[in-house]
């Protein structure tokens, strides 16, 4: 029976965006909701031991809502900015909650703390690359929350002044995808891409130009890189404090991508040290390579990071960089890394459960928490970047 209609008081904020109610004691998670408010919610799936709901009235609003940052995001809309209605302070406190509920559930650890801003701490205008759905009579435009619908209105809070303005539409391709880079020298690079098709420059060039730390990366539109403008720096700062790599050590860059992290080690490490980068992508080994060319120290693997650290022929390594994909490195490499008597370990995690699962598989290696930060790295949005320093 369809509960539809309900009038809920707001509880605690879980993982992935919503607060949790209860209605005679099932969970309801909503939506579009803040910790304390009452709503009156739409049930969205009633499947399974909770329900899933959007708040579509704010009876109490908490006195951390504001009026939506993004035009576009919210009930029935896009799903780019699914927080953009609570003041951005609020939500780094917020952000900061969950991650430390994740943390003492799945990890077994103990951690209080606001998630940090990134760069000027703007909440809008952040964004530099962006991935757009293209529809089938050829409009680009952003999905509505787990739905295939697009929304064609691209006013999104998170993208830089004028980031999509002009596209071209209808685009040739249908049910493809479109990739727009504003890059470090502040280029527009568009670049259409279609199962089956070669991609295609719409705009600009295919490789882009991303500079951190007075080196230039060439890396296709298509790659991966951070989206925020100040992620990169950001993090390799980090990463060459905390990981403290020194003259001859060995260090591993793992899940290393284009070598972002490389870089700062290789250049620590110097010629007497080793860096290893894995990877899955070529593309990313290739830029690597054109980029840290002067670093022959560094060098770049292609393969998964479970295969290359079971290879007996991998050196062991005095200090590793893993910067997972959002279902985290999991138990088997956590423990390849253990066995190889890694003693310092920077763990980056974009996903609160997964990253609060891996921090507890190094708990339980004999690991410990040295530092742990949260980045804003996603403002508007319930996604956070979590980094822990792991020794023993």
């Amino acid at each position: 029976m369809s509960a539809g209609l309900l009038t809920l008081q707001v509880g605690p904020a879980a993982n992935g965006g919503s607060c949790v109610a209860r209605h005679y004691g099932r969970v309801v998670f909503v939506r579009y909701a803040l910790p304390g408010e009452t709503v009156r919610a739409r049930v969205t799936d009633e499947r399974g031991s909770y329900w899933q709901a959007d708040a579509l009235e704010i009876v109490e609003a908490a006195p951390e809502r504001i009026d939506p940052l993004c035009p576009i995001a919210g009930v029935g809309g896009a799903g780019c900015c699914d927080l953009s209605f609570i003041d951005p302070a609020a939500l780094r406190r917020l952000k900061g909650e969950v991650v430390a509920n994740q943390l003492h559930r799945l990890g077994g650890y103990q951690w209080q703390g606001a998630a940090r801003a990134v760069g000027a701490g703007a909440a809008t205008g952040w964004r530099t690359r962006v991935r757009l759905a293209v529809g089938g009579d050829g409009r680009p435009g952003f999905h509505r929350y787990h739905s295939a619908e697009l929304v064609t209105d691209l006013r999104c809070g998170q993208l830089s002044a004028g980031m999509l303005d002009g596209l071209p539409a209808p685009l040739p391709e249908r049910t493809g995808q479109l990739y727009v880079v504003v890059d470090d020298d502040g280029t527009r690079h568009v670049v259409s891409s279609a199962e089956g098709r070669r991609p295609r420059v719409v705009e600009g060039s295919y490789d882009t130009v991303q500079r951190v730390g007075g080196r230039a990366w060439q890396l296709p539109a298509t790659a991966f890189w951070q989206a925020h403008r100040d992620a990169a720096n950001t993090y390799s700062a980090l990463v060459a404090d905390w990981a403290r790599p020194a003259p001859g050590m060995t260090a591993w860059d793992l899940y290393g991508g284009a070598g972002l992290f490389a870089a700062a080690l290789g250049a620590a490490v110097g010629g007497t040290g080793a860096v290893l980068s894995v990877d899955t992508s070529r593309a990313s080994a290739r830029a690597g390579r054109r980029a840290l060319a002067d670093l022959p120290q560094v060098r770049f693997v292609t393969d998964s990071v479970r295969r290359a650290l079971a290879d007996p022929r991998t050196p062991a390594a005095d200090v590793a960089v893993l910067d997972p994909p959002r279902s985290g490195a999991g138990r088997e490499v956590v423990n390849l890394v253990a066995a190889a008597g890694v003693g310092r370990v920077v763990h980056i995690g974009c996903e609160a459960a997964a990253f609060a699962r891996d921090v507890g598989l190094y708990l339980a290696r004999g690991y410990r928490v040295e530092r742990l930060e949260v980045f804003d790295a996603f403002p508007l949005t319930h996604h956070v970047e979590c980094v822990a320093l792991l020794t023993r």
